[in-house]
Protein backbone atom coordinates (compact mmCIF):
# COMPACT_ATOMS: atom_id res chain seq x y z
CA UNK A 1 0.00 0.00 0.00
CA UNK A 2 1.53 3.34 -0.52
CA UNK A 3 1.81 6.01 2.24
CA UNK A 4 0.01 9.84 2.19
CA UNK A 5 2.35 11.77 3.81
CA UNK A 6 0.54 15.24 2.88
CA UNK A 7 -2.61 16.56 1.76
CA UNK A 8 -3.57 16.27 -2.24
CA UNK A 9 -5.05 13.99 -4.70
CA UNK A 10 -3.71 11.07 -5.17
CA UNK A 11 -4.58 8.78 -8.34
CA UNK A 12 -3.68 5.09 -8.17
CA UNK A 13 -3.63 2.39 -11.07
CA UNK A 14 -5.44 -1.30 -9.40
CA UNK A 15 -6.41 -4.88 -10.37
CA UNK A 16 -10.12 -4.34 -12.32
CA UNK A 17 -10.79 -7.92 -11.04
CA UNK A 18 -10.71 -10.80 -13.16
CA UNK A 19 -8.64 -10.80 -16.06
CA UNK A 20 -9.93 -12.08 -19.64
CA UNK A 21 -8.45 -15.38 -21.05
CA UNK A 22 -7.79 -15.10 -24.93
CA UNK A 23 -7.84 -18.37 -26.80
CA UNK A 24 -4.61 -20.06 -27.85
CA UNK A 25 -4.02 -20.40 -31.76
CA UNK A 26 -5.47 -24.37 -33.13
CA UNK A 27 -3.41 -24.62 -36.38
CA UNK A 28 0.28 -25.07 -36.68
CA UNK A 29 1.51 -27.80 -38.02
CA UNK A 30 5.22 -29.84 -37.59
CA UNK A 31 6.48 -31.54 -40.68
CA UNK A 32 9.00 -34.31 -40.31
CA UNK A 33 10.89 -35.79 -43.30
CA UNK A 34 13.79 -35.58 -46.13
CA UNK A 35 14.54 -32.28 -47.86
CA UNK A 36 17.11 -31.28 -50.69
CA UNK A 37 18.58 -28.36 -48.42
CA UNK A 38 18.78 -26.53 -44.76
CA UNK A 39 19.35 -27.30 -41.52
CA UNK A 40 19.40 -30.90 -39.93
CA UNK A 41 16.91 -31.33 -36.76
CA UNK A 42 16.25 -27.97 -36.36
CA UNK A 43 12.46 -26.98 -35.98
CA UNK A 44 12.25 -24.50 -38.61
CA UNK A 45 8.88 -22.02 -38.76
CA UNK A 46 7.54 -21.41 -42.51
CA UNK A 47 4.25 -19.54 -43.11
CA UNK A 48 3.75 -19.82 -46.68
CA UNK A 49 5.49 -22.09 -49.60
CA UNK A 50 8.24 -19.96 -50.84
CA UNK A 51 9.80 -19.54 -46.99
CA UNK A 52 9.78 -23.44 -47.47
CA UNK A 53 11.35 -23.49 -50.78
CA UNK A 54 14.09 -21.05 -49.70
CA UNK A 55 15.25 -22.94 -46.35
CA UNK A 56 14.85 -26.48 -48.07
CA UNK A 57 14.48 -26.24 -51.53
CA UNK A 58 12.26 -27.65 -53.47
CA UNK A 59 10.45 -30.60 -54.63
CA UNK A 60 12.63 -33.78 -54.56
CA UNK A 61 11.77 -37.17 -56.26
CA UNK A 62 10.97 -40.05 -53.89
CA UNK A 63 10.18 -37.68 -51.13
CA UNK A 64 7.07 -36.79 -49.67
CA UNK A 65 7.89 -33.86 -47.05
CA UNK A 66 7.82 -31.00 -49.89
CA UNK A 67 4.34 -32.64 -51.00
CA UNK A 68 2.61 -32.13 -48.13
CA UNK A 69 4.01 -29.06 -47.35
CA UNK A 70 2.85 -27.45 -50.21
CA UNK A 71 -0.38 -29.28 -49.73
CA UNK A 72 -0.83 -27.64 -46.04
CA UNK A 73 -0.39 -24.38 -47.64
CA UNK A 74 -2.44 -25.15 -50.49
CA UNK A 75 -5.47 -26.31 -48.44
CA UNK A 76 -5.37 -23.82 -46.00
CA UNK A 77 -2.03 -24.07 -43.75
CA UNK A 78 -1.43 -20.79 -41.83
CA UNK A 79 1.87 -21.79 -40.77
CA UNK A 80 4.06 -24.99 -39.61
CA UNK A 81 6.95 -26.43 -38.37
CA UNK A 82 9.69 -28.43 -40.70
CA UNK A 83 11.96 -30.40 -39.01
CA UNK A 84 14.64 -32.23 -41.78
CA UNK A 85 16.18 -35.37 -40.74
CA UNK A 86 19.09 -38.16 -42.03
CA UNK A 87 21.72 -36.21 -42.04
CA UNK A 88 24.58 -37.65 -43.80
CA UNK A 89 27.70 -38.71 -41.86
CA UNK A 90 30.86 -36.71 -42.40
CA UNK A 91 32.70 -39.36 -44.86
CA UNK A 92 29.35 -39.67 -47.09
CA UNK A 93 28.81 -35.88 -47.28
CA UNK A 94 31.31 -35.55 -49.54
CA UNK A 95 30.89 -38.53 -51.59
CA UNK A 96 27.32 -37.69 -52.42
CA UNK A 97 26.37 -37.69 -56.40
CA UNK A 98 25.99 -34.32 -58.13
CA UNK A 99 22.15 -32.73 -58.28
CA UNK A 100 21.58 -35.36 -55.46
CA UNK A 101 20.17 -32.97 -53.32
CA UNK A 102 19.20 -30.48 -55.31
CA UNK A 103 16.77 -32.24 -57.96
CA UNK A 104 14.12 -30.40 -57.77
CA UNK A 105 12.10 -28.49 -59.85
CA UNK A 106 12.53 -25.19 -60.43
CA UNK A 107 10.06 -22.38 -59.40
CA UNK A 108 7.28 -22.87 -61.83
CA UNK A 109 7.04 -27.07 -61.69
CA UNK A 110 9.53 -27.56 -64.71
CA UNK A 111 13.00 -28.26 -64.65
CA UNK A 112 15.57 -26.35 -65.85
CA UNK A 113 17.58 -27.31 -68.84
CA UNK A 114 20.64 -28.40 -66.75
CA UNK A 115 18.30 -30.83 -64.73
CA UNK A 116 17.57 -32.99 -67.55
CA UNK A 117 14.18 -32.33 -68.62
CA UNK A 118 12.63 -35.44 -68.77
CA UNK A 119 8.51 -36.73 -68.35
CA UNK A 120 9.63 -40.08 -66.73
CA UNK A 121 12.10 -40.54 -64.08
CA UNK A 122 15.72 -41.59 -65.10
CA UNK A 123 17.19 -45.18 -63.76
CA UNK A 124 17.21 -49.01 -64.84
CA UNK A 125 15.38 -50.46 -67.41
CA UNK A 126 14.43 -54.04 -68.61
CA UNK A 127 13.45 -55.24 -72.17
CA UNK A 128 10.04 -56.00 -72.72
CA UNK A 129 10.03 -56.94 -76.57
CA UNK A 130 9.34 -53.10 -78.13
CA UNK A 131 8.84 -51.27 -74.69
CA UNK A 132 11.38 -51.06 -71.73
CA UNK A 133 10.26 -51.03 -68.10
CA UNK A 134 11.86 -49.58 -64.77
CA UNK A 135 10.90 -48.53 -61.69
CA UNK A 136 9.09 -45.84 -60.46
CA UNK A 137 10.79 -43.42 -57.84
CA UNK A 138 12.74 -46.08 -56.28
CA UNK A 139 9.62 -48.40 -55.65
CA UNK A 140 11.39 -51.54 -57.51
CA UNK A 141 13.62 -52.04 -53.95
CA UNK A 142 10.77 -54.72 -52.80
CA UNK A 143 11.77 -57.24 -55.79
CA UNK A 144 9.53 -56.01 -58.67
CA UNK A 145 8.45 -58.68 -61.46
CA UNK A 146 6.23 -57.78 -64.55
CA UNK A 147 4.65 -60.11 -66.30
CA UNK A 148 2.98 -60.28 -69.99
CA UNK A 149 -0.01 -62.79 -70.09
CA UNK A 150 -2.58 -63.16 -72.16
CA UNK A 151 -5.69 -60.51 -72.28
CA UNK A 152 -9.05 -61.54 -71.03
CA UNK A 153 -12.06 -62.31 -72.62
CA UNK A 154 -13.21 -64.46 -75.61
CA UNK A 155 -11.42 -62.84 -78.44
CA UNK A 156 -8.95 -60.15 -77.86
CA UNK A 157 -7.36 -58.02 -80.58
CA UNK A 158 -3.90 -59.73 -81.41
CA UNK A 159 -2.50 -56.14 -79.72
CA UNK A 160 -4.01 -56.70 -76.64
CA UNK A 161 -2.32 -58.16 -73.47
CA UNK A 162 -2.41 -58.24 -69.55
CA UNK A 163 0.12 -56.64 -67.65
CA UNK A 164 0.95 -57.91 -64.27
CA UNK A 165 3.22 -56.13 -61.71
CA UNK A 166 4.29 -58.49 -58.85
CA UNK A 167 6.17 -57.33 -55.60
CA UNK A 168 7.74 -59.91 -53.82
CA UNK A 169 5.81 -62.60 -55.61
CA UNK A 170 2.52 -61.32 -54.56
CA UNK A 171 0.66 -59.46 -57.52
CA UNK A 172 0.58 -55.56 -57.02
CA UNK A 173 -1.12 -54.47 -60.10
CA UNK A 174 -2.40 -55.56 -63.13
CA UNK A 175 -3.59 -53.98 -66.46
CA UNK A 176 -5.47 -54.83 -69.39
CA UNK A 177 -3.11 -53.13 -72.00
CA UNK A 178 -2.53 -52.59 -75.78
CA UNK A 179 0.83 -52.71 -77.66
CA UNK A 180 -0.98 -50.27 -80.12
CA UNK A 181 0.09 -46.64 -80.00
CA UNK A 182 -3.61 -44.55 -80.27
CA UNK A 183 -5.67 -47.16 -78.40
CA UNK A 184 -7.66 -45.99 -75.17
CA UNK A 185 -5.35 -48.43 -73.10
CA UNK A 186 -2.39 -47.97 -74.75
CA UNK A 187 0.47 -49.50 -71.81
CA UNK A 188 2.47 -46.70 -71.96
CA UNK A 189 -0.49 -44.55 -71.39
CA UNK A 190 -1.81 -46.91 -68.67
CA UNK A 191 0.92 -47.28 -66.77
CA UNK A 192 1.93 -43.94 -66.69
CA UNK A 193 -1.81 -42.80 -65.10
CA UNK A 194 -2.18 -45.64 -63.27
CA UNK A 195 0.92 -47.67 -61.82
CA UNK A 196 2.59 -46.50 -58.66
CA UNK A 197 5.19 -49.14 -59.14
CA UNK A 198 6.62 -48.86 -62.78
CA UNK A 199 7.09 -46.92 -65.80
CA UNK A 200 6.84 -48.36 -69.18
CA UNK A 201 8.85 -46.30 -72.06
CA UNK A 202 8.91 -47.35 -76.20
CA UNK A 203 11.91 -48.74 -76.84
CA UNK A 204 11.22 -48.81 -80.75
CA UNK A 205 9.83 -46.80 -83.84
CA UNK A 206 5.98 -46.81 -83.35
CA UNK A 207 5.63 -48.95 -86.47
CA UNK A 208 8.18 -52.15 -84.75
CA UNK A 209 5.42 -52.26 -81.81
CA UNK A 210 3.90 -55.49 -81.40
CA UNK A 211 2.49 -57.15 -78.44
CA UNK A 212 5.08 -58.92 -76.01
CA UNK A 213 5.84 -62.44 -75.90
CA UNK A 214 4.11 -63.80 -72.61
CA UNK A 215 7.32 -63.91 -70.42
CA UNK A 216 8.28 -62.96 -66.49
CA UNK A 217 10.51 -59.90 -66.70
CA UNK A 218 12.57 -58.77 -63.36
CA UNK A 219 12.38 -55.33 -63.16
CA UNK A 220 16.27 -53.65 -61.82
CA UNK A 221 16.12 -52.14 -58.59
CA UNK A 222 16.33 -48.23 -58.49
CA UNK A 223 19.72 -46.25 -57.20
CA UNK A 224 18.75 -45.22 -53.54
CA UNK A 225 18.70 -42.04 -52.65
CA UNK A 226 21.52 -41.47 -50.68
CA UNK A 227 23.10 -38.57 -47.86
CA UNK A 228 21.14 -35.43 -47.85
CA UNK A 229 17.94 -36.67 -49.40
CA UNK A 230 17.20 -40.26 -48.35
CA UNK A 231 19.69 -42.23 -46.75
CA UNK A 232 18.61 -45.44 -47.30
CA UNK A 233 21.32 -46.86 -45.98
CA UNK A 234 21.27 -45.54 -42.44
CA UNK A 235 18.20 -44.09 -41.66
CA UNK A 236 16.27 -45.64 -38.44
CA UNK A 237 13.76 -45.16 -36.83
CA UNK A 238 15.34 -42.87 -33.85
CA UNK A 239 16.18 -40.53 -36.39
CA UNK A 240 12.35 -39.74 -37.06
CA UNK A 241 11.95 -40.01 -33.31
CA UNK A 242 14.75 -37.92 -32.30
CA UNK A 243 15.41 -36.63 -28.29
CA UNK A 244 14.39 -33.92 -26.78
CA UNK A 245 17.60 -33.21 -24.77
CA UNK A 246 19.19 -32.93 -28.31
CA UNK A 247 16.13 -31.36 -30.12
CA UNK A 248 16.05 -33.99 -32.71
CA UNK A 249 13.76 -35.51 -34.69
CA UNK A 250 10.00 -34.92 -33.75
CA UNK A 251 10.90 -35.23 -30.20
CA UNK A 252 13.09 -32.14 -30.40
CA UNK A 253 9.54 -30.24 -30.64
CA UNK A 254 8.76 -30.49 -26.89
CA UNK A 255 9.97 -27.29 -26.49
CA UNK A 256 7.25 -25.78 -28.75
CA UNK A 257 4.12 -25.48 -27.25
CA UNK A 258 2.16 -23.96 -30.32
CA UNK A 259 1.82 -27.10 -32.40
CA UNK A 260 -1.09 -28.68 -32.85
CA UNK A 261 -0.36 -31.15 -35.49
CA UNK A 262 1.76 -33.37 -36.32
CA UNK A 263 2.56 -35.27 -39.45
CA UNK A 264 5.75 -37.51 -40.68
CA UNK A 265 4.97 -37.78 -44.53
CA UNK A 266 8.61 -39.36 -45.40
CA UNK A 267 7.86 -42.30 -43.04
CA UNK A 268 6.22 -43.83 -46.16
CA UNK A 269 9.12 -42.91 -48.59
CA UNK A 270 11.33 -44.91 -46.22
CA UNK A 271 9.13 -48.05 -46.82
CA UNK A 272 8.96 -47.70 -49.93
CA UNK A 273 12.67 -47.13 -50.31
CA UNK A 274 13.25 -50.51 -48.40
CA UNK A 275 14.84 -48.84 -45.60
CA UNK A 276 11.84 -49.36 -43.14
CA UNK A 277 9.43 -52.12 -43.25
CA UNK A 278 6.22 -52.20 -41.81
CA UNK A 279 7.38 -52.89 -38.11
CA UNK A 280 9.47 -49.75 -38.58
CA UNK A 281 6.88 -47.70 -39.65
CA UNK A 282 4.58 -48.92 -36.88
CA UNK A 283 7.28 -48.13 -34.17
CA UNK A 284 7.72 -44.90 -35.17
CA UNK A 285 4.14 -43.92 -35.72
CA UNK A 286 3.41 -45.52 -31.74
CA UNK A 287 6.37 -42.88 -30.82
CA UNK A 288 4.12 -40.42 -32.40
CA UNK A 289 1.24 -41.17 -30.33
CA UNK A 290 3.10 -41.25 -27.45
CA UNK A 291 4.56 -37.74 -28.31
CA UNK A 292 1.22 -36.45 -28.89
CA UNK A 293 0.28 -38.02 -25.48
CA UNK A 294 2.62 -36.75 -23.25
CA UNK A 295 2.64 -33.21 -24.88
CA UNK A 296 -1.49 -32.94 -24.51
CA UNK A 297 -1.74 -30.34 -26.70
CA UNK A 298 -1.17 -31.60 -30.37
CA UNK A 299 -2.66 -34.46 -32.46
CA UNK A 300 -0.92 -36.79 -34.25
CA UNK A 301 -2.19 -37.42 -37.97
CA UNK A 302 -1.16 -41.10 -39.36
CA UNK A 303 -0.28 -41.77 -43.08
CA UNK A 304 -1.30 -45.53 -44.19
CA UNK A 305 0.99 -48.39 -45.67
CA UNK A 306 0.82 -47.60 -49.49
CA UNK A 307 -0.87 -50.41 -51.80
CA UNK A 308 -3.43 -50.97 -49.37
CA UNK A 309 -6.99 -52.09 -50.28
CA UNK A 310 -9.47 -51.69 -47.86
CA UNK A 311 -9.40 -54.87 -46.46
CA UNK A 312 -6.19 -54.63 -45.82
CA UNK A 313 -6.45 -51.23 -43.86
CA UNK A 314 -8.65 -53.01 -41.91
CA UNK A 315 -6.49 -55.66 -40.90
CA UNK A 316 -3.33 -53.46 -40.27
CA UNK A 317 -5.85 -51.33 -38.13
CA UNK A 318 -6.68 -53.67 -35.97
CA UNK A 319 -3.85 -56.29 -36.15
CA UNK A 320 -0.77 -54.81 -37.46
CA UNK A 321 -0.88 -51.82 -36.04
CA UNK A 322 -3.67 -51.45 -32.96
CA UNK A 323 -3.42 -47.95 -32.11
CA UNK A 324 -5.55 -46.70 -29.82
CA UNK A 325 -5.22 -43.02 -28.49
CA UNK A 326 -7.62 -40.04 -28.42
CA UNK A 327 -4.28 -38.38 -29.70
CA UNK A 328 -4.37 -40.02 -33.21
CA UNK A 329 -6.60 -39.48 -36.27
CA UNK A 330 -5.11 -42.14 -39.62
CA UNK A 331 -6.31 -40.98 -43.14
CA UNK A 332 -7.39 -43.53 -46.26
CA UNK A 333 -6.47 -43.74 -48.82
CA UNK A 334 -3.78 -41.82 -50.64
CA UNK A 335 -4.15 -39.08 -52.90
CA UNK A 336 -2.70 -38.68 -56.99
CA UNK A 337 -1.65 -35.29 -57.08
CA UNK A 338 1.06 -33.14 -59.93
CA UNK A 339 4.52 -34.41 -59.37
CA UNK A 340 6.48 -31.28 -60.81
CA UNK A 341 10.02 -33.32 -60.35
CA UNK A 342 9.05 -36.10 -63.29
CA UNK A 343 5.82 -34.20 -64.97
CA UNK A 344 3.48 -36.70 -63.93
CA UNK A 345 0.51 -37.39 -61.25
CA UNK A 346 1.39 -39.29 -58.40
CA UNK A 347 0.22 -40.56 -55.07
CA UNK A 348 1.30 -39.14 -51.62
CA UNK A 349 0.21 -39.45 -48.17
CA UNK A 350 -2.89 -37.09 -46.99
CA UNK A 351 -0.98 -36.40 -43.65
CA UNK A 352 -0.06 -32.62 -45.46
CA UNK A 353 -3.63 -32.23 -47.08
CA UNK A 354 -5.45 -33.07 -44.02
CA UNK A 355 -3.37 -30.69 -41.78
CA UNK A 356 -4.07 -27.60 -44.11
CA UNK A 357 -7.84 -28.97 -44.44
CA UNK A 358 -7.96 -28.96 -39.65
CA UNK A 359 -6.00 -25.08 -40.21
CA UNK A 360 -8.67 -23.85 -42.86
CA UNK A 361 -11.68 -25.28 -40.96
CA UNK A 362 -10.29 -24.02 -37.69
CA UNK A 363 -10.50 -20.40 -39.54
CA UNK A 364 -13.37 -20.43 -41.18
CA UNK A 365 -15.52 -22.83 -38.86
CA UNK A 366 -13.86 -22.89 -35.13
CA UNK A 367 -11.65 -25.91 -34.06
CA UNK A 368 -14.97 -27.70 -32.65
CA UNK A 369 -16.42 -28.29 -36.01
CA UNK A 370 -15.45 -31.72 -37.26
CA UNK A 371 -13.18 -31.10 -39.73
CA UNK A 372 -15.08 -33.25 -42.16
CA UNK A 373 -17.21 -32.79 -45.38
CA UNK A 374 -14.12 -30.59 -46.99
CA UNK A 375 -12.87 -30.56 -50.54
CA UNK A 376 -9.21 -31.92 -50.63
CA UNK A 377 -7.16 -29.19 -52.97
CA UNK A 378 -5.01 -30.48 -55.36
CA UNK A 379 -6.07 -33.68 -55.70
CA UNK A 380 -6.93 -35.20 -58.57
CA UNK A 381 -8.19 -39.04 -58.14
CA UNK A 382 -7.37 -41.23 -55.05
CA UNK A 383 -5.59 -44.46 -55.51
CA UNK A 384 -8.85 -46.49 -54.01
CA UNK A 385 -12.40 -45.44 -55.21
CA UNK A 386 -13.97 -46.53 -52.10
CA UNK A 387 -17.48 -47.76 -52.10
CA UNK A 388 -20.09 -47.60 -49.17
CA UNK A 389 -19.67 -51.17 -47.96
CA UNK A 390 -16.54 -51.09 -48.05
CA UNK A 391 -16.35 -47.37 -46.28
CA UNK A 392 -18.53 -49.29 -43.66
CA UNK A 393 -15.65 -51.28 -42.14
CA UNK A 394 -13.35 -48.41 -41.98
CA UNK A 395 -15.96 -45.95 -40.13
CA UNK A 396 -16.45 -47.81 -37.36
CA UNK A 397 -12.70 -48.49 -36.53
CA UNK A 398 -11.52 -44.91 -36.89
CA UNK A 399 -10.36 -44.86 -40.48
CA UNK A 400 -11.10 -41.63 -41.62
CA UNK A 401 -11.78 -42.13 -45.58
CA UNK A 402 -11.38 -39.71 -48.47
CA UNK A 403 -14.07 -39.93 -50.87
CA UNK A 404 -14.69 -38.76 -54.29
CA UNK A 405 -18.74 -37.89 -55.26
CA UNK A 406 -19.55 -36.70 -58.67
CA UNK A 407 -19.75 -33.19 -58.75
CA UNK A 408 -18.66 -32.26 -54.92
CA UNK A 409 -14.94 -32.87 -55.87
CA UNK A 410 -12.94 -35.24 -53.45
CA UNK A 411 -13.69 -34.87 -49.44
CA UNK A 412 -12.56 -35.98 -46.16
CA UNK A 413 -15.55 -37.91 -45.02
CA UNK A 414 -14.62 -38.66 -41.87
CA UNK A 415 -13.62 -37.33 -38.47
CA UNK A 416 -12.67 -39.82 -35.89
CA UNK A 417 -9.84 -40.19 -33.63
CA UNK A 418 -8.06 -44.02 -33.11
CA UNK A 419 -9.57 -44.35 -30.01
CA UNK A 420 -11.79 -46.72 -28.48
CA UNK A 421 -13.51 -44.69 -25.87
CA UNK A 422 -16.90 -43.70 -27.27
CA UNK A 423 -16.39 -40.27 -24.92
CA UNK A 424 -13.17 -39.38 -26.94
CA UNK A 425 -14.46 -40.59 -30.52
CA UNK A 426 -14.41 -37.43 -32.25
CA UNK A 427 -11.63 -35.64 -33.51
CA UNK A 428 -13.16 -32.43 -33.20
CA UNK A 429 -14.32 -32.91 -29.25
CA UNK A 430 -10.36 -33.88 -28.70
CA UNK A 431 -9.09 -30.70 -30.55
CA UNK A 432 -11.67 -28.03 -28.56
CA UNK A 433 -10.55 -30.11 -25.05
CA UNK A 434 -6.76 -29.28 -26.16
CA UNK A 435 -7.86 -25.55 -26.94
CA UNK A 436 -9.69 -25.33 -23.86
CA UNK A 437 -7.66 -26.34 -21.88
CA UNK A 438 -4.08 -24.77 -23.19
CA UNK A 439 -6.13 -21.56 -23.25
CA UNK A 440 -7.11 -21.80 -19.54
CA UNK A 441 -3.55 -22.99 -18.64
CA UNK A 442 -1.83 -19.77 -20.47
CA UNK A 443 -4.67 -17.19 -19.50
CA UNK A 444 -4.70 -18.59 -15.36
CA UNK A 445 -1.18 -17.96 -15.13
CA UNK A 446 -1.38 -14.44 -12.93
CA UNK A 447 -3.23 -16.99 -10.36
CA UNK A 448 -0.04 -18.24 -9.00
CA UNK A 449 1.18 -17.04 -5.49
CA UNK A 450 -2.22 -15.32 -4.99
CA UNK A 451 -3.71 -15.54 -1.39
CA UNK A 452 -5.72 -18.44 -1.61
CA UNK A 453 -9.18 -17.95 -0.27
CA UNK A 454 -12.46 -16.61 -0.80
CA UNK A 455 -11.55 -13.77 -3.19
CA UNK A 456 -9.60 -15.71 -5.39
CA UNK A 457 -11.82 -18.57 -6.10
CA UNK A 458 -14.26 -15.88 -7.38
CA UNK A 459 -12.08 -14.28 -9.52
CA UNK A 460 -11.26 -17.78 -11.00
CA UNK A 461 -14.81 -18.75 -11.46
CA UNK A 462 -15.57 -15.17 -12.96
CA UNK A 463 -12.54 -15.94 -15.29
CA UNK A 464 -13.09 -18.73 -16.71
CA UNK A 465 -17.14 -18.06 -17.10
CA UNK A 466 -16.32 -15.35 -18.57
CA UNK A 467 -14.28 -17.20 -21.28
CA UNK A 468 -16.90 -20.46 -21.22
CA UNK A 469 -19.26 -18.45 -21.95
CA UNK A 470 -17.80 -17.19 -25.28
CA UNK A 471 -16.87 -20.40 -26.61
CA UNK A 472 -20.73 -21.14 -25.82
CA UNK A 473 -22.20 -18.06 -28.24
CA UNK A 474 -19.94 -19.27 -30.81
CA UNK A 475 -21.36 -22.81 -30.80
CA UNK A 476 -18.54 -24.56 -29.46
CA UNK A 477 -20.32 -25.89 -26.68
CA UNK A 478 -23.78 -27.54 -26.58
CA UNK A 479 -27.17 -26.16 -24.76
CA UNK A 480 -29.74 -23.79 -24.82
CA UNK A 481 -28.12 -21.79 -22.25
CA UNK A 482 -24.66 -21.52 -20.52
CA UNK A 483 -26.00 -23.28 -17.44
CA UNK A 484 -26.96 -26.61 -19.94
CA UNK A 485 -23.29 -25.72 -21.62
CA UNK A 486 -20.65 -25.92 -18.83
CA UNK A 487 -20.05 -25.43 -14.81
CA UNK A 488 -16.89 -24.00 -12.93
CA UNK A 489 -16.71 -25.06 -9.50
CA UNK A 490 -13.83 -23.31 -7.26
CA UNK A 491 -14.91 -23.07 -3.56
CA UNK A 492 -14.72 -24.45 -0.23
CA UNK A 493 -15.63 -27.81 -1.44
CA UNK A 494 -12.98 -28.05 -3.33
CA UNK A 495 -10.30 -26.74 -1.41
CA UNK A 496 -10.51 -27.94 2.10
CA UNK A 497 -8.44 -26.92 4.27
CA UNK A 498 -6.08 -30.06 3.81
CA UNK A 499 -5.59 -28.59 0.24
CA UNK A 500 -4.98 -24.71 1.35
CA UNK A 501 -2.32 -26.31 3.57
CA UNK A 502 -0.51 -27.84 0.76
CA UNK A 503 -0.23 -24.98 -1.42
CA UNK A 504 -3.40 -25.81 -3.87
CA UNK A 505 -6.28 -24.53 -5.23
CA UNK A 506 -8.61 -26.65 -7.30
CA UNK A 507 -10.86 -25.49 -9.93
CA UNK A 508 -13.36 -28.18 -11.46
CA UNK A 509 -14.76 -27.30 -15.19
CA UNK A 510 -17.57 -29.66 -16.97
CA UNK A 511 -18.33 -28.57 -20.45
CA UNK A 512 -20.52 -30.52 -23.15
CA UNK A 513 -18.84 -30.30 -26.47
CA UNK A 514 -20.66 -30.25 -29.51
CA UNK A 515 -20.55 -33.45 -31.52
CA UNK A 516 -21.05 -33.76 -35.31
CA UNK A 517 -23.82 -34.95 -36.94
CA UNK A 518 -22.14 -37.68 -38.58
CA UNK A 519 -25.07 -40.07 -39.46
CA UNK A 520 -28.42 -37.93 -40.84
CA UNK A 521 -31.29 -39.66 -41.14
CA UNK A 522 -34.89 -38.47 -42.25
CA UNK A 523 -37.88 -40.73 -41.58
CA UNK A 524 -40.22 -40.63 -44.49
CA UNK A 525 -44.33 -41.29 -43.96
CA UNK A 526 -46.92 -42.10 -46.23
CA UNK A 527 -50.06 -40.32 -44.84
CA UNK A 528 -53.43 -39.60 -46.09
CA UNK A 529 -56.64 -37.40 -46.22
CA UNK A 530 -54.48 -34.65 -44.68
CA UNK A 531 -53.43 -36.62 -41.55
CA UNK A 532 -50.41 -38.25 -41.13
CA UNK A 533 -50.61 -41.94 -40.35
CA UNK A 534 -47.75 -41.89 -37.93
CA UNK A 535 -50.07 -39.75 -35.67
CA UNK A 536 -52.93 -42.04 -35.82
Amino acid sequence: MPSYLSPGVYVEEVEAGSRPIEGVGTAVAAFVGFAADGPFDTPTLVTNWSQYTQAFGDFVEGTYLAHAVYAYFLNGGGSCYVVRIGAPAADEAAALPAGNAAGGAAPGGKRGKGGGASALPAGPRAALGGFQVGPLDGAASGELTVEVADASGDTPAEDAFTLVVKRGGQPAESFDVSAKRGQRNYVVTVVRERSRLIVVEEAAPAAALARPENQSVAVPAAAALVGAVVPAADVTPAQYVGSADDRTGFAGLEAIDEITMLAVPDLMSAYEHGTLDAEGVKAVQLAMIAHCELMGNRVAIIDPLPELSPQQVKEWRMVGAGYDSKYAALYYPWAKVADPTTGRNRFVPPSGAVAGIWARNDESRGVHKAPANEVVRGAVDLAVQLTKAEHDLLNPIGVNCLRAFPGRGIRVWGARTLSSDPSWRYLNVRRLFNYLEESILVGTQWVVFEPNDDALWARIRRTISAFLVNEWRKGALFGLSPDEAFYVKCDRETNPAEGIDAGQVVCEIGVAPVKPAEFVIFRLAQFSGGTSLVNE
